[in-house]
């Protein structure tokens, strides 16, 4: 591998204008396709294979006329509530409604215009609709009143009510900005008094990545950048060729939007967080080791920048490409061999057949694939253009030693004291991860709905609006789809009044009553084949009770079936959540399985040992469990009121960050690990080898942090709920693996166990492949390419 990134560096390097001409075409064509493929992406959260969407799927089959997914409908609620000491029937009150309403029956995009009614008017022409029906029915007077209060768009108190608005769109993706804005606007400027907001399937309006986070990460990392080269132009490198692949990545993701439904709308900003992140990244790597190999070659490690500007100008062309091709050789090996176990841990999560969270961890992916490309190739031609002058525009005070030749480093200081006391190292950091993790036992998993929105918005004002005055239930209704194909006319309506006393029945259960059937409509009894249940719950979607009343409704499903014949399950937006988040958290741990056993072989091919790719699984689990409890101690759980607005975990939050997080650990693991390998193999003392190695690496692993760290906390700033706890998450994993695992606690043990640490059995060293990440290839590579007797330039390796 190492031989084969030497050429394409080196190629890049002499034949610049052909790799960037390259890349100068991918861009227009990618620019391209997002601006004329691009379409709304669509928040639908669904699963193939579980009851809640297979009962959407039977409900479009027997109510055809009905949309199977809630969650798509192109319709939603405005919650208006009267003045403070005022209900919405007061006669002044009641004039603001009107006029309001009458605004909204104007616009033309709105559609079910009779549907759009001051809520008690539409209350009460519910219940002259409905109450004669139902006790013709022998509906007893208290359940009639009990079901009107169900479907009510007024609340008891008569403060808050709601009127149902419709946009004439096919789905709720495909309701233009323009109408909402204008919808909102109307709304706005016509409410009088009233204290008005809206929710629902058609208001949840997403946007392209505004970029404010990314810029942010950016501003940062640039000053990381600037310390570490000491360099204007050599900072700027990595973050131009990091905005270049997030670029085609995020255009990449706007294209197939056309081709999936299952693009939301955090996954370009998902994919852009990751990508900006390893881009800046990679390309630090490589070209810190290229100034490396500059020093090196001119015999510069004790020069000035001004004593060794003139000596690095004076290098031939053909021996700074040369030079360029070690370093992606070098680098860039360990840059591929950590993108790809990137790629592995989000490719892997297409295993849990889930597809929003297949694209997202796709779209990821090819984000860290194109960085990787970008590092190797773009980078180097780059390079090549701005020729000898990669290193100028010296920034001020800061001066930035190389750690190839500063001795001794701080990198050094610290690991020669973690080599004076290993045992006490290791048994404290286990100590604080393993304290650290404990909250983790407490996680709570919900999908994101109007509840989860930033407060203050719309969406979320609504959710509590109708929370306060028309119970929590309300927000999560149910839906139980009953079907007696099978049975006769008489005990087809048995069986329906059956579910509904069952269901009545359930703990936790307000309301349950029938809101349709696919009888005969004119033939008065006919309740056809299949019969729709409204079941409104006591408790809120994210509520931990809401979960055990939905088991609760299906464990009695069995014992319906058994007394009456018929059968029903239960569906809904929120139970279609709820099975989601149970489908997540049962592949979870066989998830972090995967990826640990993944982690061992992936190092033992590449550092032929043992201990070592135990150690990199153990940190990688304790850096995670370490996360976790952070994360829901602060997010979930609220400690120390540091977060306004703690909430459950966003489900799919554990398994991407698992899968992320663990490249992010292999890719720290690699860049230090494989100098310590590498000094060990040049016949270094095992201590001394993994002291050397960490005093090379420590520094630019130890930038690659900061820049990480500041890229994912930035976009805690997004107001998007899992974005902002996603940038937390990952924020504070790498904080734990760079700088508590990978600079501590690995080589703390790597001290104890000494030469042991290199160990491998010897039949198992000659069947596995043999993966050159130190480069060892190219110690004999001359500036034309070919081969010398004698190894050639490089970084010193002493200590």
């Amino acid at each position: 591998m190492a031989s084969l990134l030497y050429r394409i560096g080196r190629s890049a390097y002499l034949h610049k204008w052909r790799f960037i001409a390259v890349w100068l075409l991918l861009i227009l064509g990618v620019g391209g396709a997002a601006a004329a493929f691009y379409k709304q992406p669509a928040d639908t959260f669904t699963i193939p294979g579980i009851e809640s969407v297979e009962t959407q799927d039977k409900i479009k089959e027997k109510f055809p006329n009905q949309s199977a997914n809630q969650a798509d409908s192109p319709s939603g609620k405005l919650v208006l509530r009267a003045p403070d000491g005022k209900k919405l029937t007061d006669p002044d009150v009641d004039a603001q409604v009107k006029a309001l309403v009458g605004k909204l029956r104007d616009l033309s995009y709105l559609k079910e215009k009779d549907s759009i009614a001051p809520p008690p008017m539409a209350a009460e022409g519910l219940k002259q609709k409905l109450a004669p029906i139902k006790q013709a029915q022998g509906i007893p007077e208290q359940q009639i009143k009990a079901d009107l209060a169900a479907l009510s768009p007024l609340s008891q108190d008569q403060t808050t009510g709601t009127v149902q608005v419709t946009f004439d769109a096919p789905s709720n993706t495909q309701i233009s900005d323009a109408d909402r804005n204008d919808f909102s606007s109307v709304v706005e400027q016509n409410k009088g008094d009233l204290q008005v907001a809206w929710s629902g399937p058609a208001f949840q309006s997403t946007q392209p990545p505004n970029g404010s986070s990314e810029l942010i990460g950016i501003a940062v990392a640039a000053i990381v950048l600037i310390i570490t080269f000491g360099s204007f132009v050599a900072a700027g490198l990595p973050l131009l060729t990091a905005v270049v692949g997030v670029g085609i990545g995020i255009a990449g993701v706007f294209a197939a939007t056309s081709l999936s439904d299952a693009i939301g709308s955090m996954t370009p900003t998902l994919a852009s967080m990751i990508g900006l992140a390893v881009g800046i990244d990679y390309a630090l790597f490589i070209l810190s080791r290229f100034r490396s190999e500059l020093i090196a070659h001119v015999g510069g490690e004790d020069l000035t920048p001004k004593e060794l500007a003139p000596k690095l100008k004076a290098i031939p062309l053909r021996e700074r490409a040369h030079l360029a091709g070690l370093a992606v050789g070098k680098a860039g090996s360990a840059v591929v061999f950590a993108g790809t176990t990137v790629l592995i841990a989000l490719a892997a999560l297409s295993i849990v057949n889930i597809p929003f969270l297949t694209a997202m961890a796709l779209a990821a992916a090819a984000t860290v694939f194109i960085a990787v490309l970008v590092a190797i190739t773009l980078l180097p031609a780059i390079v090549g253009l701005i020729g000898t002058k990669v290193f100028t525009g010296r920034a001020p005070v800061v001066k930035a030693p190389d750690p190839e030749n500063e001795t001794p480093t701080m990198g050094l200081k610290w690991v020669r004291l973690v080599r004076k006391h290993p045992r006490k190292f290791v048994i404290a950091t286990v100590l604080l991860m393993g304290l650290l993790a404990i909250p983790a036992a407490s996680l709570r998993l919900a999908m994101p709905n109007d509840g989860s929105k930033e407060k203050g918005t719309p969406n979320r004002t609504a959710y509590e609006m109708v929370d306060e005055s028309f119970g929590p239930g309300r927000n999560a209704p149910m839906v139980a789809l009953v079907e007696y194909d099978d049975l006769g006319q008489d005990q087809r309506a048995q069986a329906v009044q059956a579910a509904v006393q069952t269901l009545q029945g359930v703990d936790g259960v307000q309301n349950a009553q029938v809101t349709a059937t696919n009888g005969d409509q004119t033939k008065p009894g006919d309740v056809g084949t299949a019969a729709q249940i409204l079941v409104t719950p006591k408790y809120g979607a994210t509520d931990e009770k809401a979960s055990e009343t939905l088991q609760s409704l299906r464990d009695k499903s069995a014992d319906f079936h058994n007394r009456t014949g018929a059968s029903y399950a239960i569906t809904g937006v929120s139970p279609t959540y709820e099975d989601i988040s149970d489908r997540l958290s049962g592949v979870l741990l066989p998830y972090i399985g995967i990826v640990i056993v993944l982690a061992f072989l992936l190092l033992m091919l590449v550092f032929r040992s043992i201990w070592v790719p135990l150690l990199a699984a153990l940190g990688f689990a304790l850096s995670v469990a370490a996360t976790f409890g952070v994360t829901v101690a602060l997010w979930q759980q609220g400690f120390a009121g540091i977060i306004s607005d703690p909430q459950p975990i966003i489900s799919f939050l554990p398994i991407m960050l698992i899968g992320l997080v663990f490249g992010l650990a292999m890719d720290y693991q690699v860049f230090l690990v494989t100098r310590m390998r590498e000094g060990w193999a040049h016949g270094k003392p095992a201590g001394n080898a993994v002291a050397n190695g960490f005093k090379h690496g420590a520094r630019v692993v130890t930038a690659a942090a900061l820049i990480m760290i500041s890229v994912f906390a930035a976009f805690m700033l997004n107001g998007e709920q899992f974005i902002m706890v996603m940038g937390f998450a990952l924020a504070t994993a790498v904080f734990f693996d760079a700088f508590i695992i990978r600079m501590t606690f690995i080589p703390a043990v790597m001290f104890l166990l000494g030469e042991r640490a290199w160990k491998i059995p010897g039949w198992l060293n000659k069947i596995l492949p043999t993966v050159d990440v130190e480069g060892e290839s190219l110690q004999h590579k001359q500036a034309d390419g070919s081969e010398s007797a004698e190894p050639t330039g490089g970084p010193k390796h002493a200590l």
